[in-house]
């Protein structure tokens, strides 16, 4: 996804083939959903021109979870007035970058390393910025169930499992779950497409993820947006299926 790409009235999609984040526009502010990559920085003003807006239209940044992929352009985000918030869990990490730990062992990418899928995916990171992740400090956090006072009141549902604090977001009015690494469209290891659970070895706990599968399940929306892939136009229970059937 190249941005930004309207997928429903008010929900705009931003990034690159590998790493998405997303606007959500609400009487006329913005809630950015994820924030990419570092270097789509070198973007972020004419992304918001082409939407019509500015950096101080963007009220808050929500992140589902810490890594560096979806921090990116957080720093310019907040100079430009926003808010920044993230599930307690994670608050460490963002402000404190470092590897992850249980599952996330590099030893278990190994097996990957025949794919050129992993190794396009590493070098579209190292170009990113992502071997030179940035803190975020004094975010604001909220827990799981938390409606947040944000421009579009999404509903914070937290499914640990690739981080210990990640979250999807419910936004209702939408109709739109944004899925942060719960789930994938497109396998950044393997290039396989469709609805899944990140691959084992990106995750903290793969028994995590599929019991976070439970909490996906009954939520209503029409789409689902994932940090890497295409919008799925399925519902989360579809999704969910999906998904546990390819464990």
């Amino acid at each position: 996804m190249k941005g930004p790409v309207e997928i429903a009235p008010g929900v705009h999609g931003l990034g690159s083939e590998y790493v998405n984040w997303y606007l959500v526009e609400e009487g006329g502010r913005l809630t950015a959903v994820d924030a990419g990559l570092p270097a789509f920085a070198k973007h972020l003003d004419d992304d918001l021109r082409a939407l019509g807006r500015r950096r101080s239209d963007v009220a808050a940044v929500v992140l589902t979870h810490s890594d560096i992929d979806h921090t990116g352009v957080v720093n310019e985000l907040r100079e430009g007035g926003a808010r920044v918030l993230v599930h307690s869990a994670d608050e460490g990490t963002l402000a404190r970058p470092r590897q992850k730990t249980g599952d996330a062992s590099p030893r278990n990418a190994l097996p990957y390393l025949r794919n050129a899928t992993m190794w396009r995916l590493l070098a579209h990171m190292v170009r990113g910025g992502a071997a030179r992740p940035r803190a975020v400090t004094g975010a604001e956090t909220f827990e799981d169930g938390d409606v947040l006072d944000v421009p579009g009141s999404p509903r914070a549902v937290h499914t640990p499992g690739h981080t210990p604090g990640h979250c999807v977001l419910l936004f209702e009015s939408a109709r739109a779950l944004f899925a942060g690494d719960a789930l994938c469209t497109f396998n950044p290891l393997t290039g396989e497409r469709g609805t899944q659970l990140m691959p084992f070895p990106l995750n903290v706990d793969n028994e995590a993820c599929l019991t976070s599968l439970d909490k996906i399940e009954p939520l209503d929306a029409d789409v689902l947006l994932p940090g890497h892939g295409d919008p799925a136009r399925e519902t989360p229970a579809a999704a969910a299926a999906r998904a546990r059937s390819l464990r």
